[in-house]
């Protein structure tokens, strides 16, 4: 995956910086490995880092995105909205996240 940054803004105020980029593969990359790529490149941990958009442009090989990179994990969480905050966490976040709901049910409902 070849990543190449196409803007960067550093917002003062929130405590982060808000990347554009885009990506040339021959697949659509993964939100997971796009953050991965991401971290490595601004030397910064992976739970700093959101990605916020992914759009792959139909006939090429070029996927555009935009993600925020936070100096803190606290500010993080208390800024990006919850969805974000599960996209990018993977499907084993999801996973774990339906598993009390489910037991939360009492037992008469089931029936």
């Amino acid at each position: 995956m070849k990543l190449e940054l196409t803007s960067t803004k550093i917002n003062k105020v929130v405590g982060r910086k808000e990347l554009a980029f885009k990506i040339t593969e021959a697949s659509t990359p993964s939100r997971t490995d796009v953050r991965r790529e991401i971290a490595v490149l601004m030397r910064t941990k992976l739970d700093n880092v959101y990605v916020r958009e992914l759009e792959a442009k139909s006939g090429t090989r070029q996927t555009t995105g935009f993600a925020h990179v936070y100096n803190d994990v606290k500010t993080a969480l208390a800024v990006e909205p919850k969805y974000i905050i599960t996209r990018n966490k993977g499907k084993e976040a999801a996973k774990a996240d339906e598993k009390p709901a489910a037991a939360a049910v009492p037992e008469e409902e089931k029936k």
